[in-house]
């Protein structure tokens, strides 16, 4: 009994562990720079990495379902660049209606992307990497190969990210839109229930399936959310850069399936936690903004994520392994 319990308590407090790494690094970090906590250096982290943070929401739904997705990144430049093309065309001039138009590109893309997986029986990784190179061919095909410069963006769109106008002056928009969307999917993975079938589908699919759970219609869901995210990534990409580029978000997906990791969700699908995904990206966020200022080269820093995600992946299957080991044991008679 002893032996259960620990392991349980070892499994449940993955996010009190990972507060107390995040506390020590800051700790370290503010010892050897001197300023990385202050408001502006924490403002300006939390701003520049709300991005990550909120594609590893719709990563770790992905995830949960024993899917993957490294198309993100093509869709974001899709659905930014579509958006930005028809502002440089002054057909869309309002701030509003050009988030709404960029998250119905990445809809569209995600559901593609979802239908193709769930009724073609399509591994998702082939899937994704095709759709990985198709999105990125066709935004490049639709800026023939040329990019959109800052004067040719609404200046009340570019202004948006760096304002604090959505809650009153209090903090600034992107991590406003970043904290909304947290809450937002904490609510639907604790309490709804298309929470608890994304957790069912990902834990046992076959029982899920038995059921009476649609999985089909939950994976569609699944890689939906995830494109509509890219699509508002996409928005706000373009209003951080006050540019629009075909190669745009190359390579974020990699940082995106780390901070899920390092949050605790395991690769195999039906485990995770919002508030775990939240500690995972907020940790990829320090790291970034913490080697630069304690003089670590760029080449390093590389390595340096690298070898942090190969350690939590090690760990995630360790636990993973733990766990099962256990729950048969607990069946012997």
């Amino acid at each position: 009994m002893e032996k259960k319990f620990s392991l349980k308590k070892l499994a449940s407090s993955r996010e009190t562990s990972l507060v107390i790494v995040l506390v020590l690094l800051c700790a370290f970090v503010q010892f050897r720079s001197g300023s990385f906590l202050t408001s502006k250096v924490i403002n300006d982290m939390l701003k520049n990495y709300s991005i990550t943070m909120i594609l590893s929401l719709g990563m770790m739904c992905v995830l949960l379902i024993g899917g993957i997705d490294i198309s993100i990144g093509s869709v974001i430049a899709l659905s930014g660049m579509a958006m930005a093309l028809l502002m440089r065309a002054e057909i869309i001039v309002s701030t509003p209606i050009g988030f709404a138009f960029a998250i119905l590109v990445g809809l569209v893309c995600g559901l593609i992307v979802g239908v193709i997986i769930a009724k073609g029986k399509v591994p998702p990784i082939i899937v994704t990497l095709g759709f990985m190179n198709i999105y990125r061919g066709i935004t490049y095909l639709i800026a023939d190969s040329q990019w959109v410069a800052a004067y040719q963006i609404p200046e009340n769109f570019k202004a948006f990210a760096q304002q604090n106008s959505l809650t009153f002056g209090l903090i600034n928009n992107l991590i406003a839109i970043m904290i909304l969307c947290y809450i937002v999917f904490f609510i639907i993975m604790k309490w709804m229930r298309i929470g608890r079938k994304v957790y069912a589908v990902g834990s046992n699919p076959d029982a899920a399936g038995i059921g009476g759970l649609k999985l089909d219609q939950i994976k569609i869901t699944v890689y939906t959310a995830m494109g509509a995210l890219c699509g508002l990534v996409g928005a706000m990409w373009v209003s951080v850069y006050a540019s629009a580029q075909g190669d745009m978000a190359t390579g974020i997906e990699m940082d995106v399936i780390a901070s899920c990791v390092i949050g605790g969700v395991s690769l195999s699908g039906g485990r995770g936690s919002v508030v775990g995904v939240f500690l995972g990206s907020l940790a990829m966020a320090i790291i970034g903004k913490s080697l630069p200022l304690i003089g670590i080269s760029q080449f390093w820093q590389s390595a340096i994520k690298g070898a942090i995600i190969l350690v939590a992946i090690i760990i995630n299957v360790m636990t993973a392994r733990m766990l099962e080991k256990n729950h048969l044991k607990g069946r012997e008679m």
